[in-house]
């Protein structure tokens, strides 16, 4: 009986390892990101532009089933947007104005998600479903495309990523095509929202005394990828 169980185990772990199937490729993500800004009502702050950004990075596809894969990799990923807000217009003076910081932000990314697909649609081509997050972290930071920032309300000169805490995490879906050209060579193209979870402002709080300011990343992508 021992010898029959020995069996099926090692029948089942040879079965599972030749059903796994690890897939690597390049993908390339323009897109639009914008900052979900909020606060007191009395601060006014209020997303305002959006910016577009390009992105990319490798895309790593563990199939654990036919149609299921845990999907990874490592992305750059731009991110930012333009808000406004009301502040003083010079140090120590009583007339408020409306203010606009253009902010821009570089990530490295981990996705943490899982890749549905369906059964061939048409020849080759399947559709997939993308459910999940991302952790990462800044590796660049601009305030109106500087590196430093002078707050006309303050005179005082900081360091652009000072304003901003290190890491950011994020919610993502997505779906998309894709088209098998060869016996290992796949494309793929798609839309994903990544939805920010993390507050990342640390300057109006901590430097400014405004209190409850939110500053959350958003960023819609298209993904344009090739797998080998």
């Amino acid at each position: 009986m021992k010898k029959l169980l020995l069996a099926a185990l090692v029948l089942g772990a040879s079965a599972g390892t030749a059903s796994a199937q690890v897939e690597i490729g390049l993908k390339l993500s323009p897109s639009i990101a914008f900052l979900r800004a909020d606060g007191p009502t009395g601060y006014r702050f209020q997303n305002e532009k959006s910016k577009v950004t390009l992105g990319g990075g490798l895309v790593v596809d563990y199939f654990f089933g036919q149609n299921y894969a845990f999907s990874t990799g490592v992305w750059l990923t731009g991110k930012g947007g333009t808000i406004s807000y009301l502040d003083m217009s010079a140090p120590g003076s009583t007339t408020m104005v409306t203010k606009e910081q253009k902010i821009g932000l570089q990530y490295l990314e981990v996705p943490i998600t899982v890749k549905l697909f369906t059964n061939d649609i048409a020849t080759d081509t399947k559709l997939y479903f993308q459910l999940g997050g991302t952790l990462g972290g800044t590796i660049a930071n601009r305030i109106n495309g500087e590196k430093r920032y002078t707050d006309d309300a303050t005179g005082k000169e900081t360091e652009a990523s000072k304003h901003f805490i290190v890491p950011d995490a994020s919610a993502l879906l997505g779906a998309g095509v894709e088209y098998q050209l060869g016996q290992s060579t796949k494309v793929f193209g798609g839309l994903s929202y990544h939805r920010g979870l993390l507050n990342i402002d640390k300057y109006f709080d901590k430097d400014r005394g405004f209190k409850d300011v939110n500053l959350k990343n958003n960023e819609i992508a298209l993904d344009l990828g090739l797998k080998f």
